[in-house]
């Protein structure tokens, strides 16, 4: 694919508790996005690339061996178009581990589009969504409005990990086809000018 049109979306799954759910819906969004042209995709695991806790001082530099635990995520945020999170609900909010991620990094979510995938019980992680908005915005990301959320989500697959209604896979498309523009738009606009945060 010519990278000059193709967007690079790295797909986030945020909860890393033992027995989750959270990877059969990834791989279902990972079926819609193979299915496109103009998009691939990194999925970043964060149970498979566990980042450090403990934070510098402001202004200091961080502990020795923290660039290592980095290095398999920052790099590929970095070069992520535009991004899709895939997020349970804890408690009302969003996993720590997803926090935590989020916090380690910053112009790497400069300008960029985010995506919402979210699971759960009754509310299907919409409140988790919620707050990612107000968080994401600090950071200079733009978050698309349509999102997909799995409510009752352990009913909502079959044994094939697909959704067994039809609208999640519309929904689907339309977080898609809009994080898709605002991908373009916001990388044209960047090559002509660069943001300033």
């Amino acid at each position: 694919m010519d990278d000059m049109f193709g967007l690079r979306v790295a797909v986030i799954v945020g909860s890393t508790r033992d027995g989750r759910f959270g990877p059969v819906v990834a791989n279902w969004l990972l079926i819609h996005l193979a299915q496109r042209e103009d998009m691939t995709f990194d999925l970043v695991d964060l149970a498979e690339t566990p980042l450090p806790t403990v934070f510098p001082a402001f202004g200091q530099p961080a502990a020795p061996g923290t660039a290592e635990l980095l290095a398999p995520v920052s790099p590929r945020l970095a070069a992520a178009d535009a991004f899709v999170i895939v997020t349970p609900e804890y408690n009302h909010s969003f996993p720590a581990s997803l926090k935590n991620a989020i916090d380690w990094h910053n112009k790497e979510w400069h300008a960029k589009p985010v995506g919402f995938v979210s699971y759960g019980g009754l509310s299907g992680g919409l409140r988790a969504v919620e707050q990612l908005r107000v968080v994401l915005a600090e950071l200079h990301a733009v978050t698309i409005r349509d999102t997909v959320s799995f409510h009752g989500a352990w009913t909502q697959f079959d044994a094939d990990a697909k959704a067994k209604d039809p609208a999640a896979d519309a929904a689907a498309k339309t977080m898609l086809d809009q994080l898709a523009w605002w991908a373009h738009a916001l990388r044209d606009a960047k090559a002509l000018r660069p943001y300033a945060a």
